[in-house]
């Protein structure tokens, strides 16, 4: 079982590198639309969810007004950021389970599936030593997509303010 102050630390560095790198979707917006950085934020907070500012970037990206290379940056950036989304939103959407000490044992999804013939909810995972190495590669791949953000910002001629 994973200690408690172990496990939100993680979390809280999870939830770090995500809000910082999910920032950094408003320079693509400003880049992708040819705007300036402050239509592009009005733009990103108007969208008030993760998915609706990843699926615009996406969708953005694909327009044929898109160069190749940077349909290629851009839509590469929001696949490994999808998948680490995954994980971002079970740390932030589930309850904890604790132990008798009071570390932390599992966590439970507070989402429904349904079937045919029933509803279930709840799904529940142990915090064991794999799902530690697990929120500690999150973080690390979140990170890397943001430096890889980063450099595409600042190859832009747009937001960099060449033009």
């Amino acid at each position: 079982m994973a200690a408690m102050s172990d496990v939100l630390l993680l979390v809280g560095r999870l939830n770090y590198v995500w809000t910082n790198t999910e920032s950094l979707l408003i320079y693509v917006i400003a880049h992708l639309l040819k705007v300036e950085k402050e239509a592009a934020v009005i733009v990103f907070l108007t969208l008030n969810t993760t998915r609706a500012r990843m699926d615009l970037v996406e969708r953005l990206a694909k327009l044929r007004s898109t160069s190749a290379a940077d349909r290629k940056a851009v839509l590469g950036a929001m696949a490994r950021l999808k998948k680490e989304s995954k994980t971002r939103n079970k740390y932030n959407h589930c309850i904890y389970s604790f132990d008798e000490n009071g570390d932390i044992s599992s966590t439970q999804l507070m989402r429904l599936v349904e079937d045919d013939k029933q509803v279930r909810y709840g799904k529940v995972e142990p915090v064991d030593a794999a799902e530690i190495q697990l929120l500690e590669r999150s973080i690390s791949e979140i990170a890397d997509i943001s430096k890889d953000i980063w450099a595409f910002i600042n190859s832009s001629k747009y937001v960099s303010g060449a033009l």
